[in-house]
C-alpha cells in the first residue's frame, strides 16, 4: 500500500523510527507479515464502503419511477428526511459508541454494528411503506456508526508504521467502493419494473457488514487499546507478529512500546478517560478540535452535498433527465472518484503532504465551482447542449479536487492530530460535525435547488473561498512523524522523545534505515 522505501520510510515516519526497522529487500506485497496485516486491515477498511453504498443507493433510487411510485414521488422536505435520518441517527451513536470503544476496545462496537446493519438492511429492503423504510434507515444509520468510528482508529493503531498514512487515508477512499456497488446494482435493476428494482439495492445494503463480519475474528485488538489496560504483553505479541515476523524482541517492537506506553502514562496523568471537555482544554486541544470541526462541516458544506445526494436534480437543470443517463454518469462518476482518491490522494499523503494535498484541493474545488457555476448559468439561458456536456464534465474536474484531500482524510486527519486517549473523541467531533452538516444539507439543498436553481451554486463559491483561508493559516503538515510525534506538533518538543531510539538500541548496531518497498 505505498511505492517507496528507503528514503521514503523517513518521509512517512521521520529518521528515528526508520533507523530500527526490520531490514529486507522485498517490497512489501512480498513481505508476509505485512501482506497479512494488510488482508486483515480489509474488514475495517470496509467499514467506509457501507457509509458510501448509502449515498450512492438514495442517488440511484431517486432515478428510479417505480422507487419514486412507490413512495408517492417524494421531493423537498420528505426526499430530505428520507435522507436525514441516516445521518441523525449516526449523530445519537456516537454519543454511545465513543465510550464503548475505549472502555471495551475497538472490537466490540464494529460487532455489535455489523450485525444489525445486516438485520436492518433486510427492514429496509423488504418495507411495505414509508414508515418503515424512514425507520430502517434511521436503524441502519444509527448502527453504522458502531462500524464506522472504531475503523479508522484501529486502521492507525494497527498498520506498518511507514503505511500509516496512507492506509488510513485509503479508509475513506473505500467511501466510493461501496459507491460503485451501488451505483451499479441501481443501474443494472432499474429496468425492472416491479418494486424489486429498488428492494434488491436496499437489501444488498447489508451484504458489505455480512463479509465483514466473517473476517472480524482475525482482527487483532489495538496494541494502544492494549496498553491503556495494561495488557502490555498481548500488545507486544501483535506488534511482533504484525510488524516484526514474530520477534518479541526486535528493536522496532521496542521502539513501538516504548512509544505508546510514555504516550499512554503521560496523557493519563493529564487527561480523562471519559471527560468531552479535554478536547477544549488546552490551547493544543482546542486547535486540534477546531481543525476537526472544520475537516467535518467543510466535508459535507463544500459544494459536494449538491452532487452526491442530488445528481439525478443538478442533471435535471442541465438537460439529461433520462434514467438510463443519469445512471450510467452516477456509475462511472463513482469509478472516477475511486481511483481519483486512490492514487492521487492517499498513495501521495506521504509523499506530497497532509497540508499541501488540503490546499491544492481547495483550490482546485473553488475555481472548478466557479467555472461550474458559470457554465450551468449559460446553459439555463441557452439550452445549449454542448454548455450542457461541459457542466457534467466541470462535476468530474471538481471531483477530482475533492478527492485528492477531503476524502482520504477526512477521517485519517483527525485520528492522527489527536492523541491516544482523545482519539476517539476527535474522531466523534469531526464525524458528529460531518453528519450534522449532511442533515442540514439534507434539508437546505433540496428545498434551494428548486426554488433559484443555479444560483444557489454562489453560496458554496463563496464558502471554498472562506475555507481556503482557514486551511491555510490553520492545518499543520504531520508527514514524517510517527503516531505519538505527532503530539509534538501541536505542542512542542516532549521532554522525553529525545531517549526514545537510545533505550531501542541499548548494546546493539541495527540499520540506519528501511530496506522494505513499500
Amino acid at each position: 500500500m505505498g511505492f517507496f522505501g528507503g528514503k521514503g520510510a523517513e518521509l512517512a515516519v521521520g529518521a528515528e523510527l526508520a533507523a530500527v526497522l526490520p531490514s529486507s529487500p522485498k517490497p512489501w506485497y512480498k513481505t508476509r507479515r505485512i501482506l497479512h496485516l494488510n488482508l486483515i486491515l480489509l474488514v475495517p477498511l470496509l467499514s467506509s464502503a457501507s457509509i458510501g453504498y448509502d449515498g450512492s443507493m438514495m442517488n440511484g433510487l431517486q432515478i428510479l419511477t417505480q422507487w419514486k411510485s412507490f413512495f408517492s414521488n417524494p421531493e423537498g422536505a420528505i426526499l430530505g428526511l428520507m435522507n436525514a435520518v441516516y445521518p441523525l441517527g449516526k449523530v445519537f451513536a456516537l454519543l454511545l459508541v465513543t465510550p464503548l470503544s475505549d472502555r471495551y476496545g475497538r472490537k466490540l462496537p464494529m460487532l455489535i454494528g455489523m450485525v444489525a446493519a445486516v438485520a436492518f438492511a433486510i427492514m429496509q429492503g423488504m418495507a411495505q411503506n414509508l414508515a418503515t423504510f424512514v425507520t430502517a434507515r434511521a436503524l441502519l444509520g444509527f448502527f453504522t456508526s458502531f462500524m464506522s468510528q472504531p475503523s479508522p482508529v484501529i486502521i492507525t493503531e494497527l498498520a506498518y508504521p511507514t503505511q500509516r498514512g496512507k492506509v488510513t487515508a485509503l479508509y475513506n477512499t473505500f467511501f466510493y467502493f461501496g459507491a460503485i456497488l451501488a451505483a451499479w446494482c441501481t443501474y443494472g435493476t432499474f429496468k425492472i419494473q416491479s418494486t424489486w428494482s429498488w428492494r434488491i439495492p436496499s437489501l444488498l445494503q447489508g451484504a458489505l457488514p455480512f463479509i465483514q463480519l466473517l473476517g472480524l475474528y482475525f482482527l487483532p485488538e489495538s496494541p494502544r487499546y492494549l496498553v491503556s489496560r495494561g495488557r502490555k504483553e498481548e500488545a507486544r505479541k501483535i506488534l511482533a507478529d504484525f510488524h516484526a515476523g514474530g520477534d518479541l524482541n526486535s528493536p522496532l517492537v521496542d521502539f513501538e512500546m516504548d512509544e505508546i506506553e510514555r504516550a499512554v502514562t503521560s496523557e493519563a496523568e493529564v487527561l480523562s478517560s471519559t471527560s468531552w471537555l479535554d478536547l477544549i482544554r488546552t490551547p493544543a486541544n482546542r486547535k486540534r478540535t477546531l481543525i476537526a470541526v472544520i475537516v467535518g462541516w467543510f466535508s459535507q458544506w463544500n459544494g459536494v452535498g449538491v452532487v452526491s445526494y442530488y445528481l439525478t436534480l443538478v442533471l435535471n437543470t442541465i438537460g439529461i433527465t433520462e434514467p438510463k443517463d443519469q445512471t450510467l454518469i452516477n456509475g462511472l462518476l463513482q469509478i472516477f472518484n475511486w481511483l481519483m482518491a486512490t492514487f492521487c490522494g492517499a498513495m501521495m499523503v506521504d509523499r506530497i503532504g497532509r497540508r499541501t494535498l488540503f490546499l491544492l484541493s481547495t483550490a482546485g474545488m473553488l475555481a472548478s465551482y466557479i467555472c461550474w457555476t458559470g457554465l450551468t448559468s449559460a446553459f439555463v439561458t441557452s439550452k445549449d447542449s454542448n454548455v450542457g456536456r461541459a457542466v457534467v464534465a466541470f462535476i468530474f474536474i471538481y471531483y477530482f479536487f475533492y478527492d485528492i484531500a477531503w476524502t482520504p482524510m477526512l477521517q485519517a486527519y483527525p485520528v492522527e492530530i489527536y492523541p491516544y486517549t482523545l482519539r476517539g473523541r476527535g474522531l466523534s467531533i469531526t464525524l458528529i460535525t460531518s453528519f450534522v452538516g449532511l442533515i442540514v444539507g439534507n434539508q437546505v439543498n433540496p428545498i434551494a435547488m428548486q426554488s433559484i436553481g443555479w444560483k444557489y451554486y454562489i453560496v458554496f463559491c463563496c464558502l471554498l473561498a472562506f475555507l481556503l483561508v482557514l486551511v491555510w493559516f490553520l492545518f499543520p503538515e504531520t508527514k514524517g512523524h510517527t503516531l505519538e510525534e505527532i503530539r509534538e506538533v501541536f505542542e512542542g518538543k516532549l521532554e522525553t522523545s529525545n531517549a526514545k531510539l537510545e533505550d531501542t538500541e541499548k548494546g546493539e548496531e541495527h540499520p540506519k534505515r528501511a530496506h522494505i518497498e513499500l
